[in-house]
């Protein structure tokens, strides 16, 4: 475990943007973790980075970058109908759900191909194709940087929200998250009417389920839509899909008959925010080295070379274009520094 100084972030995000962080460490135990945070002479700010997927660096980031190295997957509890599964933070999500299905336990196949680690997904909920992490989470360990202990947080403590958790509302920057635990299925229940997932398996000619079927599914989708990190900068969705009253939607379907729109709770419509961005005329737009994915208009992209700034000044001007249209509010789902 050693401390860096000035090191760039641009291997650590996935829009690949420039920044020089103040300080750099990595940590592969809680003891490593516990050793950081006793540390005096580090700064005050910190910012703990996983896949780096849900990050969009405007400027250099004046404080400490602390890569999140802790590994592990290990059964804690079994029975005939579901797994318990305690998994390091530091471990890679998408890795982990070709675990699951190897091993027959089913509940994250959906959520095949979402970048980041494991302890970056209870923290912004991820979700994908009608599952979100809430609905096979069992608890978490966590460790309290100010107060050097470790707490368990439930499901409930978590305060899980649509893209939303405690970690990203009152407890931001307490805490490091070091473990999470799921509940799996050792009997699946397939959900593959969201999206495109059914026509999806009817094009591959799939005739009989399976947990290998539906994550190829998925990932087939994903491929298709959204640009390979590795190839072009992105972080995925940079938008939520808004929600909005059921009043507030029938106005629209009035003026947009064509708009689309998922009841969540009674009187409440999300809206795709793609959708939205698509029909305003911003999907393909290229600005300099920037610009909105040609096939997917919740992607913004960096082509090379492109600053954070720029991205996050063309995504206000996305929202700007949104309100003025539709008056919906579309409010960022990657972390902003």
């Amino acid at each position: 475990m050693k401390v860096h100084n000035n090191i760039s972030l641009q291997p650590y995000n996935t829009f690949g943007i420039d920044v020089i962080t103040k300080m750099f460490a990595t940590f592969s135990s809680e003891e490593e973790l516990s050793n950081l945070a006793s540390d005096k002479n580090l700064p005050k700010e910190r910012l703990i980075v996983g896949g780096g997927s849900n990050m969009l660096f405007t400027k250099d980031y004046d404080g400490i970058a602390l890569k999140n190295n802790i590994r592990g997957i290990e059964v804690v509890d079994e029975n005939e109908e579901e797994v318990i599964v305690r998994i390091g933070a530091g471990e890679n999500w998408h890795e982990l759900v070709l675990y699951a299905i190897d091993k027959g336990w089913a509940g994250i196949e959906n959520m095949s191909l979402i970048p980041g680690t494991v302890g970056a997904a209870p923290m912004q909920n991820i979700g994908a194709y009608g599952v979100e992490i809430k609905d096979v989470f069992h608890s978490l360990q966590a460790f309290h940087w100010d107060k050097k202990e470790t707490h368990s947080f439930s499901k409930e403590a978590c305060e899980f929200g649509y893209r939303w958790s405690v970690f990203k509302g009152r407890l931001k920057g307490q805490y490091v998250i070091t473990s999470v635990t799921l509940r799996l299925s050792k009997k699946p229940e397939y959900k593959v009417s969201y999206g495109d997932i059914k026509s999806t398996l009817e094009e591959m000619q799939v005739t009989q389920l399976s947990l290998k079927a539906v994550s190829e599914a998925v990932i087939s989708i994903r491929q298709r839509k959204l640009p390979d990190p590795k190839e072009i900068g992105n972080a995925g969705s940079f938008f939520k899909n808004p929600e909005i009253s059921q009043k507030q939607f029938d106005s629209l379907k009035e003026k947009f008959p064509s708009i689309v729109g998922y009841p969540t709770t009674p009187g409440i419509v999300k809206v795709p925010a793609g959708w939205l961005i698509d029909q305003a005329g911003w999907k393909g737009k290229k600005i300099g080295n920037i610009g909105v994915h040609k096939n997917q208009a919740l992607v913004l992209v960096n082509y090379g070379g492109g600053k954070g700034e720029e991205i996050w000044s063309l995504a206000m001007e996305i929202k700007k274009t949104v309100k003025s249209i539709y008056g919906v509010d579309i409010e960022p789902e990657v972390n902003i520094y």
